[in-house]
């Protein structure tokens, strides 16, 4: 089946079935491998992307369900000063142990910050909490999104 997807800005046509979850397309059809597999459960947030703009799970959304929406991945988080001052952050502060949660992490904090531009600890947490770190490296994200939202 040959759907269309726009991902960071693009019009891909891929040929997979309707029900293949968006994270395997950007995975193994598209080689966006910045975003990550997790639980395949939609628990971690390892695989977080952007939907229009909203924070998604992509190991549980099926291509068919897309439509015409837009797709943005931790490829193109850059592109955006926001997503730069995340970037930074992360850097300044040295929030990254192991890494392997930390794409899900800035995406879920780029939603954040479009949504709250100066968020305070709660806020925080209420959008952070389902996406698991297993280095335990939350004090230093909150801190991070504070900085990127300074």
């Amino acid at each position: 089946m040959a759907i269309t997807l726009t991902i960071n800005g693009t019009a891909h046509s891929v040929d997979v079935d309707g029900d293949t979850p968006l994270l395997w397309v950007l995975r193994d059809v598209l080689g966006l491998t910045g975003t990550k597999f997790g639980c395949g459960a939609a628990l971690c947030g390892a695989c977080t992307v952007h939907v229009d703009g909203v924070a998604t799970r992509s190991c549980v959304t099926p291509v068919e369900s897309l439509g015409t929406a837009k797709v943005t991945t931790i490829e193109a988080l850059s592109e955006t000063s926001q997503g730069k001052a995340l970037q930074k952050a992360w850097l300044d502060l040295e929030v990254v142990q192991c890494g392997y949660c930390q794409s899900g992490q800035l995406m879920a904090a780029a939603a954040l910050l479009a949504e709250t531009p100066k968020p305070d600890d709660a806020a925080i947490d209420a959008a952070m909490s389902s996406n698991v770190c297993r280095c335990g490296t939350y004090q230093r994200i909150r801190a991070a999104i504070h900085q990127a939202a300074a």
